[in-house]
């Protein structure tokens, strides 16, 4: 019987530690995609970013908060899937970063 309860408390304990943990990492990348929309925004306020390549930014954040919400539709996120998600933002981070820096030197 005293296995039982204590198999029962780990049970318990695994799984609020995995939600704290899925939730977590959930947080991390809200931050980063609330981040990269401030890049975009910021490149649309200083002119370094056109209307086309803002939109086509936009797009490749939407596609990522969708993502992300599939990865929460249970409740929580898995390592594997905050790996995933890192991965896309980081693409989109290096996206950003060659558009906003992509401007034309003139001859000298």
């Amino acid at each position: 019987m005293k296995i039982s309860r204590l198999l029962r408390g780990g049970i318990v304990l695994s799984l609020a530690l995995g939600t704290m943990i899925g939730t977590a990492f959930a947080g991390e990348v809200l931050n980063r995609e609330e981040n990269q929309q401030d890049r975009i925004a910021q490149g649309i306020k200083s002119g370094q970013l056109t209307p086309g390549e803002a939109a086509k930014l936009e797009k490749g954040e939407q596609r990522i908060e969708a993502n992300r919400e599939k990865a929460l539709a249970d409740g929580k996120m898995t390592p594997r899937e905050k790996a995933k998600l890192n991965r896309q933002e980081n693409k989109e981070s290096k996206k950003i970063y060659r558009k906003k820096h992509n401007a034309r030197k003139l001859p000298a």
